[in-house]
């Protein structure tokens, strides 16, 4: 693993999605989860939203970081509320 530079803020968002999918695999096997249609176009599963979810963290880090010069934590907060509308309403 020394391929990568592993900071404090990197190895946090690892574990936080290592921890997120164990506890989303814990919940799929003891209440599986119904798809269901939201404001998508599609019927989507309690995984189908935290990965579309992940993606929109990711792009809205991506579109600041190459946007501005400012510091990342405006965006964890986006990003934050991303996350949490995709899995409720999505």
């Amino acid at each position: 693993m020394a391929w990568m530079y592993w900071t404090t803020p990197t190895a946090l968002l690892f574990a936080a999605v290592l921890g997120t999918l164990t506890l989303l695999t814990v919940a799929e096997l003891r209440f599986p989860s119904i798809p269901r249609r939201g404001w998508l176009p599609m019927k989507t599963t309690r995984g189908d939203r935290f990965f579309l979810g992940l993606l929109a963290t990711a792009f809205t880090h991506f579109t600041w970081v190459g946007a501005t010069n400012l510091p990342a934590w405006p965006a964890l907060a986006i990003s934050a509320l991303l996350l949490i509308t995709i899995g409720r309403y999505a």
